[in-house]
């Protein structure tokens, strides 16, 4: 990614977007003038990117859905569908330190207000995940966080499959894992920061300053769960859960 990077750099292109956490820290070490259009799960002010949300004092700006903020609702929905649970697992990437550090950290004091443990598991490619799915159940966790990553997030549909056949009831933060079969997801939608993505392009194109346009926050946040996958784990849903889904897939 550096190299690719750095490669846009010497053609000047008049703005580069970075979809992901590990593409805008990459894109942001690279070049101090180019405007850089981001996407990111995590907070951009904890990620250093900005010093501000309101507004950028850099060459960057972009989208966030703040998942920092809904990660105690994560702990929170997946410990009402098991409500016996002691302990929960954290599902974290370590090649993107940035953003794990941080969603561990929040999730972590999470866990301590609400009595529960949390041991953190690791998986940096496909071939971590079954392993990791064994140890949930190896460690006495009855439930799986998977933190918001855009390793995970393309890998939606296996992490699904393996949550079922390990039959470990987890919640994401992105739909996409719950229509491929996974429990629960709640978090923003990709398909607002992802417009607000191309609109900032566009205006920069066009010759807009980045300083006059602030970090976009989605505003949307939703609950999905999938009630077939509820029954294959044998987990009876609560009704306030049934009532706060904004979809429920049968």
């Amino acid at each position: 990614m550096p190299e690719l990077t750095a490669d846009l750099v010497r053609r000047q292109v008049a703005v580069i977007v970075a979809p992901t956490t590990p593409a805008v820290l990459v894109a942001k070490a690279a070049t101090k003038t180019i405007p850089i259009v981001f996407f990111t799960a995590g907070d951009p002010v904890d990620l250093g990117l900005v010093a501000s949300l309101s507004r950028p004092d850099s060459n960057l700006t972009g989208a966030t859905t703040l998942t920092l903020e809904v990660g105690p609702k994560w702990l929170q929905l997946l410990h009402e569908m098991v409500p016996h649970a002691t302990s929960i697992a954290l599902l974290i990437n370590p090649t993107s330190p940035n953003l794990a550090e941080a969603q561990s950290r929040v999730l972590e004091a999470a866990a301590r207000s609400r009595g529960l443990q949390l041991p953190v598991l690791q998986a940096s490619t496909d071939q971590h995940f079954d392993s990791a799915f064994a140890r949930v159940a190896q460690l006495g966790a009855s439930g799986l966080v998977i933190s918001s990553d855009s390793f995970f997030f393309s890998q939606s549909a296996q992490l699904a499959r393996l949550a079922i056949r390990h039959a470990v009831p987890t919640i994401f933060g992105f739909r996409e894992f719950v229509a491929a079969g996974g429990l629960m997801s709640y978090g923003g939608s990709l398909m607002e920061s992802f417009r607000w993505v191309g609109v900032y392009v566009g205006r920069i194109l066009k010759g807009e300053e980045l300083a006059s346009l602030p970090i976009q926050q989605s505003t949307k946040i939703e609950l999905f769960i999938n009630l077939k996958t509820a029954e294959a784990l044998g987990l009876e849903l609560p009704a306030t859960l049934l009532t706060r889904a904004d979809d429920i897939i049968e």
